[in-house]
């Protein structure tokens, strides 16, 4: 018997948040998804890990900041597929508080980090992570895309 469960990607990203609203962005280079587009600091949730343990983790790979897993507050859960049919389930955490400057820790994969409102993001951030920046500040907690 052939399984139908979903196998989705889970995806554990974190808005960062100064004090005067800005939130931080990366600009993504050597990914091969979304490259020259920015996005927020995040990644996939790892065996073993709960959301807020990977959220914090990624946070430390990422941009060198620590995170208080208990810190985080999940803001937005999205379910999303792409145009291949491929599915994510995306946690999205914010917080104010973390111990650290950011600081690109993936040049590779980053081409610079950068504040901004999150009222007037870039023209090139990721649309999928647009939209996600645009519930959050409406208040959805949910949303689905790509069905």
């Amino acid at each position: 018997m052939v399984s139908t469960r979903a196998n989705p990607t889970v995806d554990v990203c974190v808005l960062l948040t100064r004090s005067d609203g800005s939130i931080l962005l990366g600009q993504r280079k050597g990914t091969g998804f979304a490259d020259g587009q920015f996005g927020i600091p995040g990644g996939h949730l790892e065996e073993g890990e709960s959301a807020v343990q990977g959220a914090a983790r990624e946070l430390k790979e990422e941009v060198g900041v620590v995170i208080d897993p208990g810190d985080l507050v999940c803001a937005h859960v999205a379910h999303h597929r792409n145009a291949q049919g491929k599915t994510r389930i995306g946690f999205f955490f914010t917080t104010t508080r973390w111990e650290g400057t950011p600081t690109n820790l993936e040049p590779g994969l980053c081409a610079g980090l950068s504040w901004s409102d999150p009222d007037h993001l870039p023209e090139d951030t990721i649309p999928y992570i647009a939209t996600v920046i645009g519930r959050i500040r409406s208040g959805q907690t949910f949303s689905v895309h790509g069905w």
